[in-house]
């Protein structure tokens, strides 16, 4: 074979384009540049709706929120920045988990169910037994059509139009904010104003956010490409985003083993395992519960472990409670091209499109 400069320059120019039209062709890359439109329009379309539901939540006694999968992170986020700050009651169950507990309040509670399709079968069961019981009932789904949305006794339906990657992006985003919206306005926060008029800045920091944080995550992800673990670890709100990078983002579109840890269970269990050029990832928004996630950072930097912090004030001056709204953009870019270099599609799914049921599974 003949090498010329010519030759080279215009073998790696080939390379580069092919590289660029591989990334694009994922559809979560346009789904993931979607999101800040999807916020506007469920702001602009839903608020009614929204207020309506707070309206009724101010009244209750109890709250359950109910979700499964990246659905039930947006639920852990909400419940731990409501609870840190208000005196609203919250629970937070898997679908099953709520289903068959025994101890459910039936008197003066609601329930709020999750569900991008509005059709996952454990949420489903579960909204049903809530109808059964007498608790009022509220279905957030991106589906119009579903049948959770058709059941509850109250909905909001997301604005994102089709979903089609498995990560769930667009529905993510337009969820918490649902949540963060009903909740905080149904509480007693003494900064819920100015919180809900941040909430609304939020599509324009996204923005932002997909443009700049782009680049420097692609270059992290190829540097971290071969690492086949990660552990994640971040307190209040931001276990919910840490339970969905490392439950959804990682192990279902990188294909990478993973751990969420809320940062004060470091010293309890992670502590032994974290060892020199072990990727630790932390998320970091200055909440006071974040005292504790900033030992366990200086722990693992003295470990020499590859660690990774993402840190709130490095993207946005805004509310430490609204953290995961923020945070998950750079995070997404990480995984997108953590996959990408691993040659797998992000948006792409091995099983969990073939068993979405028990009775699915062959023991």
């Amino acid at each position: 074979m003949w090498w010329n400069k010519k030759n080279c320059i215009i073998n790696k120019f080939l390379v580069n384009a092919q590289l660029i039209v591989d990334i694009m062709n994922y559809k979560m890359y346009s789904e993931l540049l979607e999101q800040p439109e999807s916020l506007r329009k469920t702001f602009e379309l839903e608020s009614q709706s929204m207020d309506n539901i707070s309206a009724k939540l101010a009244k209750v006694d109890k709250i359950y929120l109910i979700g499964c999968g990246s659905s039930l992170s947006t639920v852990f986020s909400v419940k731990d920045a409501v609870e840190m700050v208000s005196s609203l009651d919250v629970d937070v169950f898997t679908g099953y988990e709520f289903y068959y507990n025994k101890k459910l309040s039936e008197e003066n509670s609601a329930a709020i169910f999750t569900s991008q399709s509005g059709e996952t079968a454990d949420t489903l069961a579960a909204l049903r037994r809530a109808n059964d019981l007498g608790i009022y009932t509220i279905v957030i789904s991106n589906e119009k059509e579903s049948s959770m949305i058709a059941e509850a006794n109250d909905s909001i339906l997301t604005r994102c139009g089709r979903e089609e990657a498995i990560l769930g992006t667009k529905t993510y985003v337009t969820q918490l904010a649902s949540l963060y919206q009903i909740l905080f306005q149904a509480s007693d926060y003494e900064k819920t104003e100015e919180l809900l008029e941040e909430l609304k800045s939020i599509p324009d920091l996204m923005e932002k956010l997909l443009k700049k944080t782009e680049e420097e995550n692609k270059q992290l992800a190829h540097e971290f490409k071969d690492e086949d673990i990660f552990y994640c670890l971040g307190s209040g709100p931001n276990y919910g985003l840490v339970y969905k990078l490392a439950m959804t983002m990682f192990m279902e579109g990188a294909l990478k083993h993973s751990c969420p840890l809320y940062s004060a269970e470091f010293r309890h269990s992670l502590i032994e395992r974290a060892e020199k050029d072990v990727p630790l990832i932390f998320l970091d928004s200055d909440c006071p519960s974040d005292e504790i996630t900033k030992k366990a950072i200086d722990f693992s930097k003295n470990l020499g472990a590859k660690t990774l912090v993402f840190k709130l004030q490095d993207y946005a001056d805004i509310n430490p409670l609204l953290a995961p709204l923020i945070l998950v953009i750079p995070l997404e870019w990480f995984v997108y091209y953590l996959a990408h270099f691993n040659g797998e599609d992000p948006g792409s799914t091995r099983h969990i499109g073939k068993v979405r049921y028990w009775e699915d599974f062959d023991f």
